[in-house]
């Protein structure tokens, strides 16, 4: 058994199995599912585990109470990631009060068909367990419209976030940050907030708000490491990211079918490193998955896009990218863009519509377009549009 502090026990499980996170985010490193159980006069376990792990699960939860009951299970969140094995526990603790939301409640009766044995709870609201107390916080569209986040105030004061705070990532063997080596961490807890949360910023916001001032020793959220150590950094990073706020680095990402665009993306480049800018990263939108691009646009504030046309549109990986960000709600980034083709003048117009419609970023330069191949006028236009976007970054 692991226990965090206090008679508050790890009884998460692994999943080193998945290859995409809800069917779209790499896993290259696994990912955890965390739960928690709070060993009270009153027990209580903060949210479940997939339903695939359940075995593991429940063999964790036993290892602690042996054949004790529990008393609650409370359900920050309701995606089945964490709520799905809530059918089976209750085959095991048939007398489990489950704490919740009017809007947990309104799901968990949809996904499970479960209404009975239940405790809704409101903003503010507290539950005594014996020696500790649990204070429950309304946090809804971080990420969904029903999650919450516990706080277990004790000895310690522990912040049960559901999936705020979160990280991809399987935990190897070490939990607390602070018994782990945490360099693969921050990357990953950047791309998970990008990718899963990062269109909620307000909402973050609001959270964070009512969190304001409060005591924090242990964030324990249902993936990725318990933080402890690094309390104060994690919030300020979920405080930053939700707040838009960016380096003054440069994403270039393009499509390229005969490899005439990918080399005005490298003019492009070496032109804005010349001009001053120290962080630039560059992508083939078809042979990296967009997962890691739109993590590196939330940390950089500069972002060229380029890509031929086909079938007198745009390049089709290019079009998904632009849409994935423009539902990501990104917001305060620089945008140049350039585009090539060989006998119908389509994408760069159709880059320029993607900003004007959906992304509202503020543009830098003219765009470029080329004709078939590079030419010594074309190459010249692509470190003008470098030099430009650099000269506003180093600005900013």
């Amino acid at each position: 058994m692991i226990e965090i502090t206090d008679k508050v026990y790890y009884v998460g499980v692994n999943d080193r199995n998945k290859a995409l996170f809800e069917g779209l985010w790499p896993l290259p490193n696994g990912v955890s599912y965390n739960s928690y159980l709070i060993d009270d006069d009153k027990v209580c376990l903060i949210d479940a585990v997939e339903v695939d792990f359940f075995v593991q699960f429940i063999e964790n939860v036993h290892e602690v109470l042996g054949d004790r009951k529990i008393d609650y299970l409370v359900i920050n969140h309701m995606e089945p990631d964490h709520s799905g094995g809530l059918a089976l526990l209750r085959k095991y603790y048939p007398d489990i009060q489950v704490i919740g939301n009017k809007k947990t409640f309104d799901m968990m009766s949809g996904f499970y068909g479960i209404r009975e044995n239940t405790l809704e709870i409101k903003n503010g609201d507290t539950l005594d367990l014996g020696h500790h107390t649990l204070r429950f916080f309304l946090t809804p569209m971080v990420h969904w419209p029903e999650t919450m986040m516990t706080l277990c105030e004790g000895q310690k004061s522990i912040l049960f976030s559901g999936d705020g705070f979160g990280s991809f990532g399987a935990l190897n063997g070490g939990l607390i940050d602070s018994e782990i080596n945490t360099d693969w961490c921050w990357d990953e807890m950047m791309r998970y907030y990008s990718n899963i949360v990062g269109k909620y910023g307000i909402p973050v916001q609001n959270a964070l708000k009512k969190l304001a001032g409060i005591h924090i020793d242990y964030i324990c959220s249902t993936h990725g490491p318990v933080w402890h150590q690094h309390v104060e950094k994690v919030v300020e990073m979920y405080d930053r990211m939700s707040k838009y706020e960016t380096s003054s680095g440069l994403v270039i990402c393009y499509g390229t079918m005969y490899g005439n665009t990918e080399r005005m993306a490298e003019h492009i480049a070496r032109a804005a490193s010349l001009a001053g800018v120290k962080d630039i990263v560059i992508y083939n939108v078809s042979k990296t998955h967009h997962s890691y691009i739109i993590r590196d646009v939330f940390k950089f504030r500069g972002l060229i896009v380029g890509a031929p046309t086909y079938n007198t549109g745009l390049y089709h990986e290019m079009d998904v990218l632009l849409s994935e960000i423009a539902n990501h709600d990104v917001k305060n980034h620089l945008i140049g863009w350039f585009g090539s083709y060989a006998w119908a003048s389509k994408a760069v117009n159709a880059i320029g519509e993607w900003n004007e419609k959906r992304l509202h970023f503020e543009q830098v330069g003219e765009p470029v377009e080329m004709k078939q191949a590079l030419t010594p006028e074309v190459k010249a236009e692509c470190e003008r549009l470098g030099r430009e976007m650099a000269l506003k970054l180093l600005q900013a």
